[in-house]
């Protein structure tokens, strides 16, 4: 959980997926988050993969941050924000 007004990493980590056509997407209030950090695609056992990103911000009261996931023609987000707390 974060502190609003305080510095934050929010983080998105994927993992056992096969084929590796995926795509992470960081968002903030439904817009892309620029400069986040992408890991290499990384081979696990059994032919799934993982894959992280990450980008530094600052919660503040009211904001919404999702992870969309999109794994070939598949779309799964993620959200946190107040509504959630």
């Amino acid at each position: 959980m974060w502190e609003y007004g305080k510095d934050n990493t929010l983080i998105c980590h994927v993992s056992g997926f096969h084929p590796p056509d995926i795509s992470i997407q960081l968002l903030k209030n439904g817009v892309e988050i620029p400069d986040a950090k992408q890991t290499d695609l990384a081979f696990e056992q059994g032919w799934q993969f993982h894959l992280t990103k990450s980008v530094g911000f600052t919660p503040a009261s009211g904001e919404e941050y999702t992870c969309r996931v999109r794994h070939l023609k598949n779309m799964k987000t993620y959200t946190w924000g107040e509504l959630l707390v």
